[in-house]
């Protein structure tokens, strides 16, 4: 394994860390900053698929509306593998995400255990999410003792 393959390896994994930074914090735009203009987002859970977006200008809409309903997004990161072919590059993580919501009166919280099959490119010496599938396989809800 080459010195430029692990850079690459450590920049494609910092992403996706990223990602789940910039989210649990809602830093909505940021996240946007991630993804090509052109980016799709795809969303499975239990085996259907439920959303499909392409552009940042319209999943930044649908992020902001999602975030405005969660009180606090907690994600743990996983494995992440990838496989580099020049300026493009696919790879498959794996994530915890706890998401609390309020409903009357009560803190809710939900644990995902998500799959992400991602596309990467790298535009301007800069990698990017171009297509980033969301596998939710587990989800569990529940309240919340505090």
């Amino acid at each position: 394994m080459t010195l430029e393959i692990l850079k690459t390896k450590e920049e494609l994994r910092n992403l996706i860390d990223d990602y789940a930074y910039l989210g649990d914090e809602k830093k909505i735009a940021e996240v946007m900053a991630l993804f090509t203009k052109d980016a799709t987002y795809t969303v499975y859970m239990n085996g259907t698929q439920i959303a499909s977006t392409t552009g940042t200008d319209v999943l930044e809409k649908e992020f902001n509306g999602h975030a405005a309903l969660v009180k606090t997004y907690f994600t743990l990161n996983g494995q992440h593998t990838v496989k580099i072919d020049g300026d493009k590059a696919t790879g498959t993580s794996f994530s915890q995400i706890k998401m609390v919501r309020e409903a009357d009166g009560k803190d809710n919280i939900t644990d995902y255990s998500v799959r992400y099959d991602d596309v990467y490119i790298n535009t301007a010496g800069k990698w990017l999410i171009s297509e980033r599938t969301g596998y939710f396989l587990i989800i569990e809800a529940r309240s919340l003792n505090n």
